[in-house]
């Protein structure tokens, strides 16, 4: 196997501190579904590609340590994409075979760079990568190791169908507040602004307002299936729209552009932002 870099190296490193960190703070472990079993780590291979997928998933574990001058907030690719992108939500298994694919938000077909660049720009309130860097191609990498034998072009449910159901549900922000400080501030903090074992979940340091976990159905959705991270799915459905709304109501950096989202007029109604297109709905 080729030797990895020092920077490789202590990429790598941090990148377990921040899971054995994770771990720390929400033992029992969650139980692990099926899919996050379905590529375990000990079947990268050797060789050059085995070295990309090692250091994209360094990348992706570790962002802010390895991508400084990209990342403008306390989050990391895995605050969301749980197990390594291994979680049923947020997965990253089979991601690699559906682009390029057409996207309503941006209005265009999306190549898998561009859709990681969104990431950065919105989720990690940060900078796009240079499409052609190396590591973009490793962070693809990874996701290609993650996909492999998964079908190009597979149907998946379209997330407007999944999150539909969050339409029933009349949120709560003082319930939610009551919950958070109950439930999630152990973690995050009790005005939400991280820990060293858990991200900030609003303020100068957390998601901006284009960042696709502002919509409160897609956090109401990530918390029932995911969080707390010890016991995911243990909050009922109307807990985690209550808890989503609460977060989402805190204040968090703007992003520049969120006017040209959904061009051709069809944002979903949780957006929290008037667009150009289309003007402000309540959630």
């Amino acid at each position: 196997m080729a030797v990895l870099s020092r920077p490789v190296r202590s990429s790598l490193r941090v990148g377990l501190l921040c899971v054995l960190c994770l771990s720390a703070c929400s033992r029992p472990q969650a139980p692990q579904t099926a899919a996050a079993a379905a590529v375990p780590d000990s079947v990268i291979p050797d060789g050059p590609f085995g070295d990309a997928v090692r250091r994209g998933r360094a990348i992706l574990l570790a962002t802010r340590d390895s991508l400084p001058s990209h990342v403008g907030n306390q989050l990391r690719c895995t605050s969301c994409h749980l197990d390594a992108g291994r979680r049923e939500s947020g997965t990253w298994i089979g991601v690699f075979a559906r682009y390029p694919q057409y996207r309503a938000r941006s209005g265009i077909v999306e190549t898998i760079e561009y859709r990681v660049n969104d990431c950065f720009r919105r989720s990690m309130n940060g900078t796009a990568l240079d499409p052609a860097s190396g590591e973009m191609r490793d962070i693809v990498a990874y996701f290609a190791f993650l996909s492999r034998g998964a079908p190009v072009g597979t149907a998946t449910v379209a997330p407007g169908a999944r999150l539909q159901k969050w339409a029933a549900f009349t949120p709560d922000t003082a319930a939610g507040a009551s919950l958070f400080s109950a439930t999630c501030a152990k973690c995050h903090g009790a005005s939400g602004e991280g820990t060293a074992v858990a991200p900030p979940v609003w303020g100068p340091k957390s998601y901006n307002v284009g960042a696709g976990m502002s919509r409160v159905r897609t956090a109401a959705d990530f918390i029932q299936r995911s969080m707390p991270f010890d016991a995911p799915g243990t909050l009922s459905d109307q807990q985690a729209v209550d808890v989503a709304a609460y977060v989402n109501a805190q204040p968090r950096p703007d992003y520049k552009g969120k006017e040209n989202d959904w061009p051709n007029g069809d944002p979903p109604p949780d957006v929290a932002y008037p667009t150009r297109s289309t003007p402000r709905r309540a959630p």
